[in-house]
């Protein structure tokens, strides 16, 4: 067995924390864009469908609201995400060993959280591709 200083292995286990908290914004991202997608897919299917068909709705707005509120929460899920990655990762540094909060997991679900934004406000106004 190797001998590692006893520096070494505190940087180490900083290591393996930091790249849980990853896989933890990795998880939170995966959750959100199932709503994102799900809620999109709901208003895109019923947009059509009552395109096709003749018959009187009961609510008309009924698919709309739901999604905007699976788009809604899961933009807002994955910003409180981001925002508690970001202070984590900052928690973790120490004097000798800086971590950053920018790795590619913030920086994809940043872009998630935009996409979201522009989507929520796409099918609120009903403008844009997606209203």
């Amino acid at each position: 067995m190797t001998d590692i200083s006893p520096g070494r292995m505190e940087i180490l286990a900083l290591d393996r924390t930091k790249l849980a908290a990853e896989r933890t914004l990795m998880a939170w991202l995966r959750t959100a864009l199932s709503m994102l997608s799900f809620g999109f897919a709901i208003y895109k299917f019923f947009q059509v469908l009552q395109d096709q068909t003749s018959k009187a709705v009961v609510d008309p707005e009924a698919p709309r609201h739901l999604a905007l509120f699976l788009v809604g929460i899961g933009t807002a899920a994955l910003l409180a995400a981001c925002v508690q990655h970001v202070k984590y990762v900052r928690s973790l540094s120490t004097a000798d060993h800086r971590y950053s909060p920018w790795d590619l997991a913030f920086i994809v679900s940043c872009s998630v959280v935009l996409l979201g934004l522009l989507a929520f406000a796409s099918i609120s106004l009903r403008a844009g591709p997606l209203g």
